[in-house]
C-alpha cells in the first residue's frame, strides 16, 4: 500500500470515528421537544393523549381504537389517534395523527405506505387550505390523488379513486413534505440539541372516478374546521 492509499485509509477511519463520536454525543445530550399539537400528558410516560375533535361542522364521527397492526408495528413511545368522519350525504373520511416520541421511525414515508395497501399514486400537489379559528391562516398540505382496483360484490373489478392529504408539524414548525420534515428534524438536532416531536397528520377519503374535486372540497372543509381543535396556529400570526 503506497503513501497516498494509506492517507486515504486513515482519513476514512478518522471520518468514521468522528461521525460515530458525534452521533453518540447527540444521543447522550439530546433533549426531547414539545409536541406541536395539543395533548394531555400521561404521568411517567413519553406517550401522551392526543385526539381529533368529535364534532366538526355537520360531520358526525366515531373514534377508531389503535389497530393491532399499528400497536405491533410502531415504536412503543408513539402516540396515535384516529377518527372516522361522515358527511351529511354519507361520505366517509378518516383523520389520523401519529406522534413520535424519542424514536423517529414512528413516521414513515407516505410513498411506501399507500402502494403497500394497493393504492397507486396518480398525482402529487401542495395546496393551501384555509384554516379557521381565532387566527385564520393558510395551511400548506400535500394533496395526493390515488386510485386502486378492487373486486366488487359481483366479482368484477372496479376502479376506485381516493384523496390523501397530509402534513407534518412540530413545535413552531410545519411542512407538507416528508424530506422537509427530515431536514428540519436534523437541523434542530444538530444546532439546538432538541429532538423535535413531529406529528404526521393525514386525512383520507375514497370516491368514484371523476368525483375527486367534490371529495376534496368536503375534505378541505373538514380540515379547515378541525385543525384549530388540535393544532395551535403558527407562531408568526
Amino acid at each position: 500500500m503506497n503513501n497516498q492509499k494509506l492517507l486515504i485509509f486513515f482519513a476514512a477511519l478518522i471520518l468514521m470515528a468522528g461521525t460515530a463520536g458525534l452521533l453518540v454525543h447527540l444521543k447522550l445530550n439530546q433533549k426531547l421537544g414539545v409536541p406541536g399539537i395539543k395533548f394531555d400528558p400521561i404521568p411517567g410516560s413519553v406517550q401522551v393523549k392526543i385526539a381529533l375533535p368529535e364534532r366538526v361542522l355537520d360531520f358526525t364521527s366515531t373514534n377508531i381504537p389503535e389497530p393491532e397492526v399499528v400497536l405491533g408495528y410502531l415504536p412503543k413511545d408513539t402516540s396515535y389517534a384516529e377518527r372516522l368522519y361522515q358527511s351529511p350525504d354519507g361520505v366517509l373520511m378518516t383523520g389520523t395523527i401519529v406522534l413520535m416520541g424519542a424514536d423517529r421511525t414512528s413516521i414513515h414515508k407516505p410513498d411506501y405506505c399507500l402502494p403497500g395497501q394497493g393504492w397507486h399514486i396518480d398525482s402529487k400537489n401542495v395546496v393551501n387550505v384555509p384554516v379557521g379559528g381565532a387566527k385564520p391562516y393558510e395551511l400548506p398540505i400535500a394533496k395526493w390523488l390515488i386510485s386502486a382496483n378492487f373486486q366488487g360484490p359481483d366479482g368484477r373489478t372496479e376502479k376506485r379513486s381516493g384523496i390523501y392529504a397530509f402534513w407534518f408539524v412540530a413545535d413552531k414548525e410545519q411542512t407538507p413534505e416528508f424530506y422537509g420534515y427530515l431536514k428540519l428534524l436534523t437541523h434542530d438536532l444538530l444546532f439546538t440539541g432538541v429532538l423535535q416531536r413531529w406529528a404526521y397528520v393525514s386525512y383520507f377519503s375514497t370516491c368514484e372516478p371523476g368525483q375527486e374535486g367534490a371529495a376534496f372540497g368536503r375534505m378541505e372543509k373538514l380540515i379547515g374546521a378541525s385543525v384549530p381543535e388540535f393544532q395551535p396556529p403558527p407562531s408568526n400570526l
